[in-house]
């Protein structure tokens, strides 16, 4: 039997400094540089360039396989859209999630129109299956699009005031992209932040769990499972004490 090659093959940094570096730039507030600076503390010599290489072609197959570890989709999605500007030009970031909060997916895209709001409609049922109820603001192109779907015809359509803010699951998942936003002095070039930001949603995700909700012992135990599954997808040794 043929041995796949390892995700890593043909690189010759370690593999715990390469998965590390790509959670570090996802999971938290950090830039290239940052990560760079982080890395030579523990003595791996890189660029900030190479970090960004390492990020571009691990991040989506981490992000992949981050989703699939974590538990089953809900059956209720809340749909909201926001405005990112890009080089000057207002964008609509389209963001999915189910009532646990858990991100489905996101889509950029120009117009707020029919055609935009059925192109994300098919997007998240290619990867999420058919929902019991969907939540949104009373933005027309939701139910117009809704409508040419077969799938989403018998499905529940809720509709939320925006004014009133009333769909929280989606307004506060937006959060952590206007946090990155700024850090990040604006989003660019439209191809990259899409992305981007389909990598950060699911790696960040996956370790930022409700701590208010969980006692510090029980917070704990979930986060080292985390970590025990991003070790498992990310082809890491399963021993901690050789880790990075």
């Amino acid at each position: 039997m043929k041995k796949s090659k390892s995700l890593y093959h043909g690189h010759r940094f370690p593999v715990e400094a390469i998965s590390c570096a790509v959670r570090w730039y996802f999971r938290f507030q950090l830039s290239l540089r940052d990560v760079e600076e982080l890395l030579f503390e523990r003595g791996v010599i890189v660029t900030y360039e190479t970090v960004r290489c390492w990020c571009d072609k691990f991040g989506e197959d981490f992000a992949r396989r981050g989703k699939a570890a974590r538990r089953k989709l809900g059956t209720k999605w809340h749909r909201d859209e926001m405005f990112v500007t890009l080089r000057g030009e207002p964008y609509l970031l389209w963001r999915a999630v189910d009532e646990h909060g858990a991100e489905l997916d996101i889509l950029l895209q120009k117009r707020p129109d029919k055609a935009a709001a059925k192109r994300f409609f098919k997007r998240v049922l290619r990867s999420s299956p058919v929902p019991r109820k969907i939540v949104t603001d009373q933005l027309r192109s939701y139910p117009a699009a809704k409508a040419e779907i077969p799938e989403l015809t018998i499905v529940k359509h809720v509709f939320v005031k925006a004014a009133a803010r009333l769909n929280n699951r989606a307004e506060n998942s937006h959060q952590p992209t206007r946090e990155r936003e700024r850090r990040m002095r604006g989003f660019h070039d439209p191809k990259r932040t899409q992305k981007y930001l389909s990598c950060f949603g699911q790696i960040r995700q996956h370790f930022a769990l409700r701590r208010h909700l969980l006692r510090a012992s029980l917070y704990r135990k979930q986060l080292a499972a985390r970590f025990i599954a991003w070790r498992k997808f990310a082809e890491l040794a399963p021993n901690p004490s050789t880790a990075f």
